[in-house]
């Protein structure tokens, strides 16, 4: 049994977001999760963008890094590479994932790294004050659609599956004990798993609440749902509005994660060898002279 517990990742600095934020319970559930698989906080890296939930690396005491808006999948996928035995999260919005970063989104879905993709999903940029995102639904007033969103919205579950992804899960971050499940299944997948997780945001989107979703939400595991069934998959991943299944909706296994098909990694992480452990300089230089 490990010795790593949830105040292991306690930061001194208290996190800034709106009471009742569904930031909190991602927060909660992310470090509930990496203390029941045992993985002490230097052995984690959580890479983060731009906006509210993006400032979550500020309030853990784990490896951080905040990247520029739309680009934390790039960074981790870079820092899985350098250093495959950590264990390392993206922690962003719908924004940051879906729209300034949808193509680094798309791209790492078929690529597969062994990254857990946690991404706070409110529908509303709420960082700058309330402007439609990728995921806010067609017809929605805000700050910067006044007559109602125009474009329908990004099934971001449904994409994730489209691109190849191998493990594709939804969470509710008014269910924390069952989003920290999802969240150690992802990491335990040898692959990309994304987690998008219904997130209320209390200013800025007064529709989708805690009591709007807690009607609707069911869990898949509860309804019998088989998460190796392609097609049963693609089903639910359609299903909205009255009825909004969490749980795992696809996984593949079986399937290599990116960096296992790199044969420079087989002999180990690159940051624990040297430069010359992994290549002949003398050769290397001279194929570009």
């Amino acid at each position: 049994m490990s010795d790593i517990t949830v105040k292991d990742f306690d930061s001194w600095v208290k996190p800034s977001w709106c009471p009742g934020c569904g930031d909190y319970g991602i927060f909660a559930a992310l470090k509930h999760s990496l203390a029941e698989l045992g993985v002490a906080p230097h052995e984690a890296l959580v890479v983060s963008g731009i906006g509210c939930g993006s400032k979550l690396p500020d309030y853990m005491h784990v490896n951080g890094l905040m990247t520029i808006h739309g680009r934390p999948l790039a960074v981790a996928t870079g820092a899985k590479l350098a250093n495959h035995a950590l264990t390392v999260l993206v922690v962003d919005g719908d924004g940051d994932a879906y729209g300034i970063g949808g193509n680094h989104f798309i791209h790492t879905a078929r690529r597969n790294p062994d990254i857990t993709h946690i991404v706070e999903n409110n529908q509303i940029y709420a960082l700058t004050k309330g402007q439609y995102s990728p995921t806010t639904p067609q017809g929605r007033v805000t700050t910067t659609s006044p007559e109602g969103v125009i474009e329908r919205a990004v099934n971001p579950v449904a994409v994730a599956m489209a691109m190849g992804a191998t493990f594709v899960a939804r969470g509710f971050a008014g269910e924390p004990k069952h989003l920290a499940g999802l969240i150690e299944e992802g990491i335990r997948h040898p692959g990309y798993a994304l987690i998008d997780v219904l997130q209320p945001c209390v200013v800025f989107n007064r529709v989708n609440t805690y009591a709007w979703y807690g009607e609707r939400v069911y869990k898949l595991e509860e309804a019998g749902h088989d998460p190796y069934d392609r097609a049963a998959a693609q089903r639910v991943a359609a299903e909205w509005d009255d009825r909004i299944p969490i749980g795992v909706i696809l996984r593949e296994d079986g399937a290599p994660s990116y960096e296992r098909q790199v044969p420079a990694l087989n002999a180990g992480p690159l940051v624990e060898r040297s430069l010359t452990d992994v290549a002949d300089i003398g050769a290397l230089l001279r194929r570009f002279m």
